[in-house]
């Protein structure tokens, strides 16, 4: 995994340092599972002893003390058409960004040299932006006062370099986790903000105890394995979770996941066993307010790369126009409960109140 565990091996297997990706996990010949027996809710064994505050704290340390290369995530790629501009706002920055006519992105201020008009609203015309108020065009290159800034585009999601909010040493890309190939794969992006600023979210995210607590519609027989554990010199922390996806019913699907975090902005759960091996979720919380707004806001851009091997998922990836939207739904019901989580931890750190 590029940026927090550098691609490393684990029994085989591309995946976040001390992730057992085998060791009494068998992969079954059909993925789903059917759970002999339910435990209520209120009688699964309380993780509250386990979530210790100070550990979360100390992980959440580490990954902002890692470089990020002043890069942030504006958004999904498909969201970005040659047909129109796309803009966007990042630590209070404002962004215009659009393709040309090869489709390659470009990006840079959002308010006009001229007279400060919204470039977002402007008309895209054989590759160049042209303003809407005086009809100044422009190629992607410096012109009239206005300079680009470096964007990204993954293939699945949209970066744009921003050094003076960011201000760390730039690098020329940002750090792409490790995913899937994507000629194989199906891939969703889910865009939410809530009121919280981006470590609230990348505490949530340190924090799996709380998975089949509240989110008991998604997630049952949680156990984490692997707490967090090094230094940012030592490729980052990992938590590795035996953990299984409901379904329907009783009907589920055991995985084994670990969690990275390879900078103060993104968390990665990587599947290291079980059904679809070596497919991602990535979350990363990009700032909308500047840094120390008295009402911050963060925007959750989360990108879901799934792959498998076996030969059944052929047909899912042949109906990922139907399925991405299904994975989004079910990426913004997770993110109704972990932005009110996020946005309740921020509160009691504005108001010295939070505990730990």
């Amino acid at each position: 995994m590029s940026g927090g565990t550098g691609g490393r091996k684990v029994n085989g297997t591309d995946g976040p340092r001390g992730a057992r990706a085998g060791g009494g996990f068998p992969r079954p010949v059909v993925p789903l599972r059917l759970r002999r027996s339910g435990v209520a809710w209120e009688r699964q064994r309380p993780t509250w002893r386990d979530a210790k505050p100070a550990l979360i704290a100390e992980a959440l340390e580490r990954a902002r003390a890692r470089p990020s290369g002043n890069w942030f995530v504006v958004g999904a790629s498909r969201d970005l058409t040659t047909r129109r501009p796309l803009g966007r706002t990042v630590a209070g920055e404002e962004i215009v960004l659009w393709r040309d006519g090869s489709g390659a992105p470009h990006a840079g201020p959002g308010a006009c040299p001229h007279l400060g008009a919204p470039l977002k609203d402007s008309a895209v015309r054989c590759g160049r932006l042209i303003c809407h108020w005086h009809g100044l065009a422009l190629d992607g290159g410096s012109s009239a006062g206005w300079s680009p800034w470096p964007v990204h585009d993954d293939g699945v999601l949209l970066w744009v370099r921003l050094d003076r909010v960011g201000g760390e040493p730039p690098t020329e890309r940002p750090l792409v986790p490790v995913r899937p190939p994507l000629g194989g794969a199906v891939a969703s992006v889910y865009t939410g903000a809530g009121a919280c600023e981006p470590e609230d979210v990348v505490a949530n995210r340190l924090d799996p105890w709380h998975g089949a607590w509240l989110h008991p519609y998604s997630f049952v027989d949680l156990t984490v394995l692997d707490g967090p554990a090094g230094g940012p010199d030592e490729g980052g922390d990992v938590l590795v979770v035996d953990v299984s996806f409901k379904v329907a019913g009783r009907v589920v699907v055991p995985v084994r996941a670990a969690f990275d975090a390879p900078d103060g902005r993104t968390v990665v759960m990587r599947i290291v066993a079980g059904e679809g091996t070596g497919s991602v979720v990535e979350t990363h919380a990009t700032p909308l307010t500047p840094a120390g707004a008295e009402r911050p806001r963060t925007a959750v851009v989360e990108a879901v790369v799934a792959g498998s091997d076996r030969r059944g998922f052929a047909v899912a990836r042949a109906l990922a126009p139907l399925l991405r939207p299904a994975v989004r739904a079910a990426a913004g019901r997770l993110w109704r409960d972990d932005l009110a989580y996020a946005e309740r931890r921020f509160a009691l750190r504005r108001s010295g109140r939070f505990p730990g």
